[in-house]
């Protein structure tokens, strides 16, 4: 009897994991590589760990770049493009815009102070537009944290002796330069707005393509600078710093 319990007991078991490994995902490979969950997290892009709402910041202004509510990113990319349309295509000019809207601020209060009465029949008080001090704090706080953390950037890049991150500050620098001379300051800004907000919700729609095929051209980089390494700046003459001083 217990022979019987126990034999029924393993078709049981074998059933429920035959159930399980169906429903499984299969590899191409049919086998499974222990490395392959690791290998993925290593080649995320620049080693990170984090997901990418997180190496955004996290909060309100991560949910915005990464469209996590709609309606939200469109009205802040809308109110970005109609500036710059202004500005740029219309040739307004800042102090224009300020005027106009203060015009049409106080038209609208005459016209609510004045004939308030004849609708109503009592006279209405003209709610005061007050911006709050910390909204300029906060803003100038800000811009001098980011000020601050660039040009500590520069400063450390400048001082660590690596000529590598120092050679691509410069390139990036001088592609900078030579950006803003083909347009604007606002175009520039602008264009930044732009990316800021469509590539990082495009690298998170298809992360893994993209994380692959930055590797890939940088291992293809890494090879064609070894071959340089080997071919031509190994061949040069290094000479001895040393012997020369006590020479």
């Amino acid at each position: 009897m217990s022979e019987r319990s126990g034999s029924a007991t393993e078709k049981i078991m074998s059933s429920i994991i035959d159930t399980i490994a169906d429903n499984l995902p299969k590899q191409k490979s049919g086998q499974f590589d222990p490395g392959a969950v690791s290998e993925k997290v290593k080649n995320k892009l620049f080693g990170r760990q984090k997901t990418l709402h997180g190496v955004l910041g996290g909060g309100k202004p991560a949910d915005v770049l990464l469209w996590r509510n709609k309606k939200t990113s469109s009205s802040v990319l809308a109110l970005a493009t109609a500036i710059w349309v202004f500005f740029e295509w219309l040739d307004y000019h800042f102090l224009t815009i300020v005027s106009f809207a203060l015009v049409l601020g106080m038209v609208i209060q005459f016209v609510w102070s004045n004939f308030s009465n004849m609708l109503s029949g009592s006279p209405s008080q003209v709610p005061r537009v007050e911006l709050p001090d910390e909204m300029f704090v906060n803003i100038a706080v800000a811009i001098g944290a980011q000020a601050n953390k660039f040009l500590s950037f520069l400063q450390d890049v400048s001082c660590e002796k690596n000529l590598k991150n120092f050679l691509v500050a410069i390139a990036g620098l001088w592609a900078a330069a030579v950006i803003g001379s083909w347009c604007n300051f606002l175009t520039v800004i602008y264009i930044g707005f732009v990316c800021a907000h469509t590539l990082p919700v495009l690298y998170e729609k298809y992360e893994d393509q993209i994380d692959d095929f930055l590797y890939n051209l940088l291992g293809l980089l890494r090879d064609q600078y070894q071959k340089l390494d080997q071919g031509v700046l190994s061949k040069i003459p290094k000479g001895n710093m040393k012997a020369k001083k006590n020479e």
